[in-house]
C-alpha cells in the first residue's frame, strides 16, 4: 500500500538548515535565524493536517516514508520511517527526525538526512523569499 501527503511551502531569508538532527516545515509565516532545522515556511499543512490513510500507514513498523523536497529546480530526497508511535497532534508544525523520538510534530523517524545534510544548492532556493516550495512525503508498507 502506498499512501502520498504533499506540503506547499514557501523559502525564507533566514532559512539556514544547519541543524544535525531535524527539519521542520512550519504553517509560520517567518522564521528567526535561531529556528535552525526550519527549512519552510507558510506551510500548507501542520501534522495534524495529515490525511487519515497517510497516518494509518505512516504508524506501521514497516512503513518506509520516502521525502522530496522541490524548490526551483533543485530537488533532494529524504529516507525515514514510521512507527505506531506517531501522533500527528500539532496544528502548526510537521518534523522529519533522524532519532526515534516522537511527539506531536513529528512525522517520520529515522531519516538519513537532517537539514544539515540537505543539498546546499537546494538550501539557497529554500533561503529566497517566497519561493515555492513542494514537500512530498510517500509512505509504502511492505
Amino acid at each position: 500500500m502506498e499512501t502520498t501527503e504533499v506540503i506547499h511551502a514557501h523559502g525564507h531569508e533566514n532559512i539556514r538548515a544547519t541543524h544535525k538532527t531535524t527539519f521542520e516545515v512550519t504553517k509560520e509565516p517567518s522564521v528567526s535565524k535561531r529556528g535552525d532545522c526550519i527549512i519552510a515556511v507558510d506551510a500548507t499543512k501542520g501534522a495534524v493536517d495529515f490525511h487519515p490513510a497517510f497516518k494509518e500507514s505512516a504508524r506501521s513498523e514497516n512503513a518506509k516514508i520516502t521525502i522530496k523536497i522541490e524548490a526551483g529546480a533543485i530537488v533532494d530526497v529524504i529516507k525515514a520511517k514510521g512507527t505506531h508511535r506517531l501522533l500527528f497532534t500539532d496544528p502548526t508544525d510537521a518534523v522529519v527526525r533522524r532519532s526515534d523520538y516522537v511527539c506531536g510534530r513529528t512525522v517520520a523517524i529515522g531519516a538519513d538526512k537532517a537539514a544539515t545534510d540537505l543539498s546546499r544548492k537546494l538550501v539557497e532556493e529554500l533561503r529566497t523569499k517566497n519561493q515555492e516550495i513542494r514537500i512530498t512525503l510517500k509512505v509504502e508498507n511492505y
